[in-house]
Order: C-alpha cells, then sequence, then structure tokens
C-alpha cells in the first residue's frame, strides 16, 4: 500500500465517521469509518518503514584498489561526417 491510497484510506474513513449521519441497515458507518482510518495509519506507518529501509547508505572499505582503465585515442581515424 503506498502513500497515497493510505491518506486515500484516512479520507474516506474520517468522512464516514465524522461527516456523515445516514445509517444503512445492519451495518455500522462509524465503525466502518474507525476500521478505515485504523487501516491508513497503519498502511502509512508500514510504507515509511519499507521506505526507509530502502534508503539505507552502504558504505565501502577505503583500503580496497581502485580500478584504472586506460584509455587511448585514435588519430589515425577520419571524424564522422
Amino acid at each position: 500500500m503506498g502513500i497515497g491510497t493510505s491518506i486515500f484510506l484516512i479520507a474516506v474513513g474520517a468522512i464516514l465517521t465524522f461527516a456523515l449521519n445516514a445509517s444503512v441497515g445492519g451495518i455500522d458507518l462509524d465503525v466502518v469509518g474507525w476500521i478505515l482510518m485504523a487501516a491508513g495509519v497503519l498502511g502509512l506507518i508500514m510504507t515509511t518503514l519499507v521506505r526507509g529501509r530502502r534508503r539505507q547508505v552502504v558504505t565501502t572499505d577505503a583500503e580496497q584498489p581502485v580500478e584504472y582503465r586506460r584509455v587511448e585515442e585514435r588519430r589515425d581515424v577520419a571524424p564522422p561526417m
């Protein structure tokens, strides 16, 4: 679940919980709203944790040899036209 989906679930849950006074037979919209907001917050936390792990910096040992490559320029070839 991405950040956008999490924010969407939080917004829809808040609308169902705080803005609507409608009743649907057998379904409590306040409970559905709270569940959606909880799922959105949980998704937001999980997305943040996963992306935080992905951005860890990898350091290398400074004593490792660096590979050098020799580059030669050829002057006997005519330039492209």
